[in-house]
């Protein structure tokens, strides 16, 4: 195998294991708090990643230039997400806790195709893929016969630094203690003075924004958005972490890097055409999970979140 050939594939492995790992730390942070599986989570992906492109066209409508377009994106694309997740939390979650998991499910799923369905029939032309410019710098770098480019290099950088920022935040600042005491238990934090509707809302609004990141990297690696990417990129982040261990930041990006790595193996080194590498990575899944159903960092109480 060619070293080129081999380090672009390396590239892909990253890429896509930094996008995976962080839709699935959203889906741990929601289910590590508030024990709900929040399946819109996908679609606020999207959301993201076409909030960002809105960004990215106002800015250079309104004349901005170097870096005024890459800080519309990102400003754009957390105030949209950050909205939705605190509607999603406050609103949709909140008010069912008590109720059946299924109840949760469904509106989940409901409020994902409602946001799915707005992208498509409110965004111009929403029904066919919209071109992401390139607002990063991409000059080609070469070293000892392999090429990568700097938008990708900066687009692995913010993805390492969002992970290794979460992780911060929850384990080294005074609201990832709040969030932690609720996920270990929620009376507890109470009685210790912590605003658990106010921490439920803040994780939700936390974990779309690492969405919309998602979405941001998503559309600059493949150049492009779609109203429905958020179905495959949610059912992948789910996947992975649950196979990482639901609950925990740190099997949410194991499972995202596994489920990378699976499609990488299937692409290079099996005999099969590429099409099939996600059924591959979806039925090795499924044999991780029957095997080790509580995930490979098996949850363990003081770990949630």
């Amino acid at each position: 195998m060619e070293i080129s050939f081999a380090f672009q594939h390396l590239v892909n492995f990253l890429m896509l294991g930094l996008i995976y790992s962080i839709v699935a730390v959203g889906f741990s942070l929601y289910f590590g708090v508030v024990d709900v599986v929040q399946f819109a989570h996908g679609d606020v992906v999207a959301l993201g990643g076409y909030a960002g492109l809105a960004g990215i066209l106002l800015a250079v409508a309104a004349g901005a230039t170097g870096v005024g377009p890459v800080l519309g994106m990102i400003a754009l694309a957390v105030l949209a997400t950050g909205a939705a997740g605190a509607l999603i939390g406050r609103y949709l979650v909140m008010p069912l806790r008590q109720a059946s998991p299924i109840n949760v499910l469904l509106i989940t799923l409901m409020t994902g195709t409602a946001i799915r369905e707005a992208l498509r029939l409110f965004v111009p032309g929403g029904s066919n893929p919209s071109p992401f410019p390139m607002v990063l710098p991409d000059e080609l770098m070469t070293f000892a016969g392999v090429s990568l480019r700097v938008s990708s290099l900066i687009i692995m950088a913010a993805g390492v630094l969002a992970i290794f920022g979460t992780h911060f935040l929850l384990s080294r600042t005074r609201l990832g203690l709040a969030v932690r005491g609720v996920a270990q238990d929620e009376e507890t934090a109470r009685f210790m003075g912590i605003h658990f509707k106010q921490v439920v809302i803040l994780t939700f609004v936390l974990g779309s924004c690492l969405g919309a990141l998602a979405g941001i990297m998503s559309g600059l690696y493949y150049r492009q958005v779609m109203f429905n990417m958020g179905l495959m990129l949610g059912v992948i982040g789910f996947c992975a972490a649950v196979v990482g261990g639901l609950g925990s930041l740190m099997g949410a990006v194991v499972g995202g890097f596994l489920f990378s790595g699976l499609q990488i193996l299937a692409t290079v080194a099996l005999p099969i055409p590429s099409a099939y590498k996600d059924v591959f990575a979806f039925a090795m899944m499924i044999c991780i999970i029957a095997v080790r159903p509580t995930g490979l960092l098996r949850e363990r109480f003081e770990e949630r979140v």
